[in-house]
């Protein structure tokens, strides 16, 4: 049986990874239709081997549509997603207007697929924020060892999490700079090339910016809400890949052998030992890749129990657009579609 399918914002960054992803995975897609803005409408992408029309968002009709993979921005999500799913589709969303709507999940396949039981309350699914995503595909198998009470995390997050114009704004500033022509940033708040922006988002009334805010408040919708969450979000300039410095205290005891223990058997990560040729990997060596890569591990003894280590993941896949698609897929598996 396949289905017939949407990629709403199928133009920019991750609905273009969607529609690269789906092909990828060999999803049951009996049909596809790309959406966008009316600007767009006409426009030809690629969906495997054949070639597809961007259709207006503004009049398309979702009826009979299975699945919508949604990452046009909250503002667009607010006013088409209710639509679609008054119309029987089941919309993934990938912005953040929905996540913490207690009507709607919010899911990590790897971590709760159990919340996906919930989803007919509204129709939507939320895909967490990128970041969220790979440090609790991360988190979820040590918390099931030993319950993590606090967890400290400094993020280095690559300029494809601000879209195409930020990609563009970092290409244009690098190759400036070269040329002795210092450009004026318009998409960052500082430049971007050859430097570091501990601003992610705007900040919020205690001073967090948002991206800050979603770590913390994603973290204990979906794992656990008595974990405690200090997290710093900074923009760096790479083009495609988020890091992570994780610092993670637990309530029992817990080494850094049965972390490496637990981490093998869970699904979606990939444990890089010090001990290895590669040693630890980067954003740039895991561009492409599905999995979350953890390494760099070590127990922290400044704590009674606890552990410290670096995780990498694209996030234009498993931070936005794989994980969308999974969900979809834990959806058919679990019956629910």
């Amino acid at each position: 049986m396949g289905y017939k399918v949407a990629v709403v914002g199928a133009t920019g960054n991750v609905g273009r990874e969607i529609l690269k992803t789906l092909d990828e995975r060999g999803f049951p897609v009996d049909e596809i239709h790309a959406l966008a803005s009316s600007r767009s409408a006409g426009r030809e992408l690629s969906f495997g081997d054949k070639d597809i029309k961007v259709k207006s968002l503004d009049d398309f009709d979702f009826k009979g549509i299975d699945f919508v993979f949604s990452s046009a921005g909250g503002k667009v999500s607010a006013k088409f997603a209710p639509r679609a799913a008054e119309a029987g589709a089941v919309v993934i969303d990938n912005t953040s207007h929905f996540r913490m709507d207690p009507d709607v999940p919010l899911v990590v396949p790897e971590v709760n697929p159990e919340a996906l039981k919930d989803f007919a309350k509204k129709n939507i699914v939320a895909n967490p924020n990128c970041s969220t995503i790979q440090m609790m595909v991360a988190l979820k198998p040590l918390h099931d060892v030993a319950k993590i009470k606090r967890v400290v995390v400094a993020t280095y997050q690559s300029v494809s999490g601000g879209g195409k114009s930020a990609m563009d704004e970092l290409f244009n500033q690098t190759r400036g700079i070269y040329a002795n022509d210092y450009p004026t940033p318009e998409v960052h708040p500082k430049q971007i090339a050859f430097n570091c922006i501990p601003q992610i988002d705007a900040f919020m009334d205690d001073h967090m910016t948002k991206e800050e805010w979603k770590m913390v408040v994603e973290t204990k919708k979906i794992l656990d809400p008595k974990i405690k969450i200090c997290a710093s979000c900074v923009r760096v300039p790479v083009f495609v890949g988020h890091a992570e410095m994780i610092n993670v205290e637990f309530e029992d005891e817990i080494t850094a052998v049965q972390a490496k223990q637990a981490w093998n058997k869970a699904p979606g990560i990939q444990l890089i030992d010090l001990e290895t040729e590669i040693e630890y990997v980067t954003p740039v060596e895991i561009a492409g890749e599905d999995n979350v890569f953890v390494s760099r591990l070590r127990e922290d003894i400044t704590v009674e129990n606890g552990l410290n280590f670096w995780c990498v993941a694209d996030n234009l896949r498993k931070g936005a657009a794989l994980n969308a698609i999974q969900i979809a897929e834990k959806m058919i598996e679990m019956k629910l579609k």
